[in-house]
């Protein structure tokens, strides 16, 4: 009796969530219909005409649309090296500091900007690498003449990147930093009696402990390909960068939702979710044959 007291406790826990999914996720799924009808909105979704894989066919046709997905990958990929990366060199890093009092204090600093929204990462952006910004300012000490970052179409996909890589990579850190704190220290211990050098115990210890970790991350990573951050980019881009800025998510916001292309929005919307879905499944298959991860 206790275990069947227990076991319906915890449905009830799971049932808001299980709420929330129906109601958010499987009700609206009957809109996917709009990627094969003309959408009327007076209409209706079942009364609009049907059209088949018209609005997939268009899509295709439309230079914006085959500029939007090379966008997306690219700012999506360099997003996914940097937050791989950078945080891993961030850990070993701070790791090899003995201090840690000071090593704690950096980590709790670092970790702070996870938790802004983009509205005010945006902000404070968009004021320093405007015109009259500080980073403009010193440019003008050494002779340079003023750039318009968030107007240069080439500069902005690396302020987007940059700034991803800043906001997130004191969070993303934490996992290896616990992947590191579970190496054993005898290990470092045998390796200095041995007369192995701080760099030698870094690529004979450290690295290979937590090659599993990163292979983890970035395999699951691959997922997220086609999400190269709806928020960060629509509070930052404007129409001189669409060219290399605009993504699936803004492009499909504009097309849906401004421009009233129901159809040819929700059609590149599900696109994207197809191959998520199978970049999703490949990238989970990965994990488990190299880091012998899985969910079930």
């Amino acid at each position: 009796m206790r275990i069947r007291g227990i076991t319906k406790h915890y449905y009830l826990m799971l049932l808001p969530g299980l709420i929330w999914l129906f109601f958010f996720n499987l009700l609206p799924m009957h809109g996917i219909l709009m990627a094969f009808k003309e959408f009327n909105p007076g209409m209706g979704i079942w009364k609009s005409p049907w059209v088949g894989l018209e609005n997939f066919r268009y899509m295709f046709e439309l230079d914006d649309s085959i500029q939007v997905f090379k966008n997306t990958i690219f700012i999506a990929v360099l997003k996914m090296i940097g937050n791989l990366i950078v945080p891993l060199l961030f850990a070993l890093m701070l790791n090899e500091v003995k201090n840690r009092y000071f090593s704690r204090t950096v980590q709790t600093i670092v970790y702070l900007p996870h938790f802004l929204s983009w509205v005010i990462v945006a902000g404070i952006m968009i004021d320093i690498f405007s015109y009259t910004g500080p980073i403009n300012q010193v440019l003008s000490v050494f002779g340079m003449d003023p750039v318009l970052f968030f107007a240069n179409a080439k500069i902005f996909p690396s302020l987007i990147v940059g700034s991803d890589i800043w906001k997130e990579f004191g969070f993303a850190a934490i996992i290896f930093f616990a992947a590191l704190t579970s190496i054993n220290p005898e290990m470092y211990e045998a390796a200095a009696i041995d007369g192995a050098s701080q760099f030698k115990r870094l690529m004979r210890i450290t690295l290979p402990s937590i090659l599993p970790v990163a292979i983890l991350l970035g395999t699951l990573s691959l997922g997220n390909i086609l999400n190269a951050g709806f928020d960060q980019i629509f509070n930052l881009y404007n129409p001189a960068v669409y060219s290399t800025g605009d993504v699936i998510d803004t492009w499909v916001y504009r097309a849906g939702l401004i421009d009233m292309q129901y159809g040819l929005a929700t059609a590149v919307g599900l696109l994207k979710s197809v191959v998520g879905l199978v970049l999703i499944s490949t990238s989970y298959g990965l994990a488990y044959r190299f880091a012998n991860y899985r969910i079930f």
